[in-house]
């Protein structure tokens, strides 16, 4: 979950709202690779989530990595809930899950450097205090009332208004997941066919990287039980976005979409004021009930813009939201399957050659069979596996054509890093096919066991 945005004055003009998000346009030599990823820590004796505050808690892993690896904190309330250095963010989701906001970088091969020295400043301070951490797509085993809320204004606003819009919501903020990427677009049109790609492929991700079978410490039917939270949580900010496909889509036609979902909060003084259900077209005119008379700042639309979760999402760059969370390698493959896509054109036309032949209910269909079976997924004659697997092939290709090298110029390019997912689609398994096996097989229904076996 984003922390409060800052540095925007006073809206004047709704042209601001469109000009905002265009504001992100790039020349390609600019792009970045923007990676975040969530993971779940737990007491190593226990096998209890860990708490906000005490010996073993998130605060003692937060302020570990502050006093050894020099992380600048982020207080709220007189409580640290983040931490910053180089560009890169740390923060917490609302039921402890540790997340790193990767800084902007230019390879997949500086991304995994990230996502190594990240993990193993992380193992250093938890093995200090007898804590390991875990990547899963949903909590196996905990319950709702084991996962505390994080002090945060955000969260205890949202976890009150989550019961009065859908059943999962608040499952969705303590107990699920995910790994995503962002990516920066060079114009209006470069945005919309990325937009068009990310949403049309969205489900293939969800496939791939589907690890979360188990729920309340037992199978729950799907490959990726994040996804399924996620299609019962808000429908006025969840979602396909099927009017990424209508011929007038851009920045502007993003901006009514937004506008048109219900705002959580203004952040104000240090402080979140509950604006639940209220209208941001409302507060542009000055007559937010919240703050009677008060007008937005750009702030104030960049923070709205962070409570909206479909599937793809546009603000000063795209988010590719459909992952769940996962092992190193995926953490990895995850941003080198997109910027396959995305970053070379011929990769992106190929992409849109395939997505431009989905209508809305094929698009919709997939993702719901993808949360369920994962590669084995189909949709009328559309078949997951094959989809996939003509998918990565392109994304390869987009990366061969990137021809980034890493290791001092030993590597020629990121192809190697999506190896985990050609490895899923020479066997037809993905991490929650091989959970499931260890459940029915070796650890015959001991989901314990998940903890010492797949943790960092």
């Amino acid at each position: 979950m984003s922390i409060p945005q800052q540095g925007g004055g006073p809206i004047e003009r709704h042209e601001q709202l469109a000009e905002y998000l265009a504001a992100g346009c790039k020349p390609r030599d600019q792009w970045r690779i923007g990676t975040e990823h969530e993971k779940f820590g737990f007491c190593r004796d226990s096998l209890k989530p860990i708490p906000y505050e005490g010996e073993r808690s998130v605060k003692a892993v937060l302020e570990g990595l502050r006093d050894r690896f020099g992380w600048a904190p982020i207080a709220e309330g007189g409580n640290i809930i983040g931490l910053e250095k180089d560009g890169a963010n740390i923060s917490l989701e609302p039921g402890g899950q540790l997340e790193l906001s990767g800084a902007p970088l230019e390879t997949i091969h500086q991304t995994c450097d990230e996502v190594n020295e990240h993990l193993r400043q992380v193992r250093e301070v938890a093995d200090i205090i007898g804590v390991d951490f875990i990547g899963l797509g949903a909590a196996p085993i905990w319950r709702h009332e084991d996962m505390p809320l994080m002090p945060k204004g955000r969260y205890k606003l949202m976890d009150a208004y989550m019961q009065k819009v859908g059943t999962m919501g608040r499952t969705m903020m303590r107990r699920t997941c995910t790994v995503q990427v962002n990516l920066d677009f060079g114009s209006e049109a470069d945005m919309v066919q990325k937009m068009r790609v990310a949403i049309g492929l969205q489900p293939v991700a969800t496939a791939l990287f589907a690890n979360s079978p188990f729920l309340d410490g037992e199978p729950n039917g799907h490959k990726s039980w994040r996804s399924r939270v996620w299609r019962d949580l808000d429908a006025d900010r969840t979602g396909m976005v099927p009017f990424v496909f209508d011929a007038d889509f851009g920045f502007e036609r993003w901006v009514d979409y937004a506008l048109d979902v219900p705002m959580y909060f203004v952040y104000r003084d240090g402080q979140y004021v509950d604006a639940l259900g209220q209208s941001f077209r409302d507060f542009l005119k000055g007559e937010l009930p919240a703050l009677p008379g008060e007008k937005p700042t750009l702030s104030d639309w960049a923070d709205h813009l962070t409570t909206l979760f479909p599937e793809a999402r546009v603000k000063k760059f795209i988010e590719m939201r459909g992952a769940d969370g996962g092992p190193w390698r995926r953490l990895c493959a995850l941003p080198a399957f997109w910027v396959g896509l995305m970053y070379d054109q011929s990769a992106l036309d190929a992409a849109w050659d395939i997505v431009k032949t989905f209508d809305a209910e094929t698009r919709e269909e997939l993702r719901v069979q993808a949360s369920v079976h994962g590669l084995q997924a189909q949709a009328g004659d559309v078949k997951m596996h094959d989809l996939a697997r003509e998918v990565l092939a392109i994304a390869e290709a987009g990366l061969k054509a990137r021809a980034m090298p890493g290791a001092g110029g030993l590597v020629p390019d990121e192809t190697h890093f999506l190896n985990a997912l050609k490895d899923s689609v020479e066997t037809g398994k993905v991490p929650a096919d091989e959970l499931l096996e260890c459940y029915q097989g070796e650890w015959n229904g001991d989901l314990s066991r998940i903890y010492a076996e797949f943790s960092y």
